[in-house]
């Protein structure tokens, strides 16, 4: 059985040094929710290949080239 986001949070700010500011739990919690979306992301099936990725970025680049060329 899968632990609560509740029981995962206690555990993580457990690990976490006694002198930790709140922004730096904040910062940890952050990470740890993004993670959490990816992990989902890729469950889901939400993913690109590197050769999708080289295309998307060649095209955004070409792109920006573009824009470039009309200022």
């Amino acid at each position: 059985m899968s632990n609560s986001i509740k029981d995962e949070v206690i555990s993580l700010i457990k690990k976490l040094p006694e002198d930790i500011t709140l922004e730096e739990i904040m910062y940890h919690l952050y990470v740890k929710q993004q993670i959490m979306e990816g992990l989902q992301d890729i469950e889901q099936g939400k993913v690109y290949s590197l050769k999708e990725i080289k295309e998307i970025s060649k095209q955004w680049i070409l792109n920006l080239q573009k824009e470039q060329e009309k200022i």
